[in-house]
C-alpha cells in the first residue's frame, strides 16, 4: 500500500486547493459526527429528566443544525475527492496507452491484444472504483472514527479503553484475509484478460467463423473462459464477506462490556443517564465507520492488485531506442552490412549486404519465413539487427530520431487498417488539417477516384470499423493513396496489391512507376506482374540473400527464382 501511494504520489500532490477543501469539508464531518453523540446528553438529563422547557426548541434546531452541516461537509468532499480521482484515473489511461503504443513491436506482437485491453479498461476500471468511490468513503470514515474516538476518551476514559481495546483484536484477521483478497485479485485480473482475448478473437474472426458454422464451438470455449473467470471472483467473494460479520461479532462483544461496565457506572452515581446515552451513541456509531474501513481495506487489495498490474506495464522500458539525430533530408541510400537477426532459435535475417540508391525500385521474393517482412521491418525499427548495421544516408539507422525516420517512410501492409473516420482522414492519417486537393490527387493516382466520387459523400464518407463498407480491393488502394499522400522518400510495399485485379493492378503500377522515380522503392509480391519492371530483385531463402538481378538475368541464371517463377505465372 505505501509503495502504491508513493507511485500515485507526483499525480495527487498536483492538486493542493482540492485536498485543502477536503479538508476543511473533513473538519465539518468531524464537529458534525461527534455533535451527533454530544446532543444526547443534554437530550437525557436536561430535556427528559430536568424536563427544561427550552430545551423543546433548542435539541431539534441543533439536530438540524448538526445535520445540515454534516451535509454540507459530505457534499463538498464528495465532489472535490471525486475531481482529484476522475482526473488521475483519465490521465493513467492516456499515459498506460501511450506507455503500451511506444513499446516495440516484439511486445506487442508477444501479448494478446485482449490482454492489453483488459490492463487499459479492466485495471483501470478497478483503480476508479478505488479512488472515486471508496478512498471518498474511506477517507470520511476515517474522520467520524478519529472524532468519536476523541470524543469517548474525552467522555470517560475508563469506558473508552473497555471500547477500543477490541480494535486491535480485529487487525490479525483482516490482514491475514487480505493477502488472500490480493492473491485472488491477481488471478481474477488475469482470467478477465483471458476472457477479453477471447471475445477479441470471437469478433476479428467473425467471417471464418460463421463460414465454417462454428458458433457453438467458439462458445463452448468462450464458456469454459468465462465460468473459470466465475469461480475465482466468488473466491473472492468468499473471503471477503467474512469481513464484515468478524467485525460486527468483535464490536458487539465491546458494546456489550461498555453496557454493563457503563450500567455501573450510573447505579453507582459516577455518570448520569445523559452522559451514558451520549457514549453508547457515541460507541454505536464508531463501530460502523470500523466495520465500513475493514470491509474496505479488504476491497483495496483489489485496487492494489490492478495497481500493480498497471505499473508493471509503466515500468517496462522500450528495447528499441530512439536516436538523437534528425533525419532532416530525403532518404537517399539505404545500407544492409552484414545483418544478421535471430528470432527464437533460428534466423530471421543472415549476413544480409545490400546498397539501395535514391530512384531505384526493389523487389523481395521468396518463400514464406524467407525474411521478405523482417527485411523491412528492420527499415521502420520494428526490431534492431543483432549484428551488423542498417545505414540510412550513411548513417546508422539507430543514431535517427524515431519520429523523423518514420517521417520519411510510408508503408503499406498486407493487412490493411482502415480507421473508423472518413476517407479522407484514412489517407490522410496523422494529419491534423487535412489537404482535400491532396487528397484527391492521391487517390487518382491509386486508382481509387472513380469508386470514391460514387460514394454518397464522396472523401468525407465515414468508415466502419476495418472498412467494412468498402470491397478488400477498395481497401487496399486506400491504403496505397495513404502512402503516396505522405510523400514519402522511402516506400515500402508488403504484398500490397494482392486484393487487386490485373487491370487494376497494371493502372496503379503505371502511375506509381512515374511517382517512385526520384524515390527508393521496395516491394514484397508473389505476382510476376509486379516484380518484373523491378531494377532488382533479391532472391531470399531461409534469412539469407540468395540471388539477385533484373527478372531477365535471374531467369537464366538463378534455378530457385526459377522456380519462384513458375509458382507466380
Amino acid at each position: 500500500m505505501k509503495e502504491i501511494i508513493k507511485r500515485f504520489w507526483p499525480y495527487i500532490k498536483e492538486y493542493k486547493f482540492h485536498y485543502i477543501m477536503v479538508f476543511f469539508a473533513g473538519l465539518l464531518i468531524i464537529a458534525a459526527t461527534a455533535g451527533n453523540a454530544h446532543i444526547m446528553k443534554p437530550l437525557m438529563d436536561d430535556m427528559f429528566i430536568e424536563k427544561k422547557e427550552e430545551m423543546l426548541y433548542l435539541i431539534p434546531l441543533g439536530l438540524i443544525g448538526i445535520y445540515f452541516t454534516k451535509a454540507i461537509g459530505k457534499y463538498f468532499q464528495t465532489i472535490f475527492m471525486e475531481y482529484i480521482g476522475q482526473s488521475i484515473i483519465s490521465r493513467f489511461r492516456e499515459i498506460l496507452l501511450e506507455k503500451m503504443i511506444s513499446m516495440d513491436m516484439a511486445y506487442l506482437y508477444k501479448n494478446r491484444s485482449g490482454e492489453l485491453i483488459s490492463r487499459v479498461t479492466n485495471d483501470i476500471a478497478r483503480l476508479q472504483f478505488f479512488v472515486t468511490n471508496m478512498l471518498p468513503d474511506m477517507f470520511r470514515d476515517l474522520l467520524a472514527v478519529i472524532a468519536l474516538v476523541g470524543y469517548v476518551i474525552y467522555l470517560n476514559p475508563l469506558l473508552a479503553f473497555y471500547t477500543l481495546v477490541v480494535v486491535p483484536v480485529v487487525i490479525a484477521p483482516i490482514m491475514s484475509i487480505a493477502k488472500k483478497l490480493k492473491k485472488y485479485s491477481h488471478r481474477s485480473q488475469s482470467k478477465n484478460a483471458d476472457v477479453v482475448s477471447r471475445l477479441t478473437e470471437v469478433f476479428n474472426n467473425s467471417e471464418v467463423i460463421k463460414a465454417n458454422a462454428t458458433e457453438k464451438f467458439e462458445i463452448g470455449r468462450f464458456s469454459e473462459q468465462n465460468w473459470q473467470f466465475f469461480k475465482i471472483n466468488m473466491k473472492t467473494v468468499y473471503v471477503g464477506a467474512i469481513v464484515s460479520p468478524i467485525l460486527e461479532i468483535i464490536g458487539v462483544i465491546g458494546l456489550a462490556t461498555v453496557i454493563y461496565v457503563g450500567g455501573r457506572e450510573v447505579y453507582d452515581a459516577k455518570m448520569t443517564v445523559g452522559e451514558f446515552t451520549a457514549f453508547i451513541t457515541a460507541v454505536i456509531l464508531l463501530f460502523e465507520p470500523i466495520r465500513k474501513l475493514g470491509g474496505t481495506y479488504s476491497k483495496i487489495q483489489d485496487a492494489l492488485a490492478a495497481s500493480e498490474r498497471v505499473f508493471e506495464v509503466l515500468d517496462l522500458e522500450p528495447q528499441i531506442k530512439s536516436g538523437s539525430k534528425m533525419l532532416e533530408d530525403n532518404i537517399h541510400t539505404v545500407e544492409f552490412n552484414d545483418v544478421s537477426l535471430m528470432y527464437e532459435d533460428s534466423y530471421a535475417l543472415q549476413n544480409v549486404n545490400v546498397t539501395i540508391k535514391e530512384g531505384q525500385n526493389i523487389a523481395l521474393v521468396g518463400d514464406s519465413g524467407g525474411g521478405k517482412s523482417t527485411f523491412i521491418s528492420m527499415l521502420l525499427r520494428f526490431y534492431d539487427p543483432d549484428n551488423g548495421v542498417v545505414k540510412i544516408n550513411g548513417e546508422d539507422i539507430k543514431n535517427y530520431e524515431l519520429n523523423s525516420l518514420k517521417h520519411h517512410i510510408a508503408f503499406v501492409t498486407q493487412r490493411i487498417y482502415i480507421f473508423q473516420d472518413t476517407l479522407a482522414a484514412n489517407v490522410a492519417y496523422g494529419e491534423e488539417h487535412i489537404d482535400e486537393e491532396k487528397v484527391m490527387q492521391s487517390l487518382k493516382l491509386a486508382d481509387a477516384l472513380s469508386f470514391v466520387n460514387e460514394l454518397e459523400n464522396g472523401i468525407h464518407t465515414m468508415m466502419s470499423e476495418a472498412g467494412t463498407n468498402l470491397s478488400g480491393g477498395q481497401r487496399q488502394r486506400i491504403a496505397i493513396a495513404r502512402a503516396i499522400y505522405k510523400h514519402s522518400s522511402l516506400i515500402l510495399f508488403d504484398e500490397a496489391t494482392s486484393a487487386l485485379d490485373n487491370e487494376t493492378e497494371k493502372r496503379i503500377q503505371a502511375a506509381l512507376n512515374e511517382y517512385t522515380k526520384d524515390k527508393i522503392t521496395i516491394t514484397i509480391a508473389h505476382r510476376l506482374s509486379t516484380i518484373e519492371h523491378a531494377d532488382t530483385i533479391l532472391v531470399m531463402q531461409k534469412g539469407k540473400i540468395v540471388d539477385s538481378g533484373t527478372h531477365t538475368q535471374l531467369l537464366e541464371n538463378s534455378e530457385v527464382y526459377q522456380k519462384l517463377a513458375g509458382k507466380f505465372a
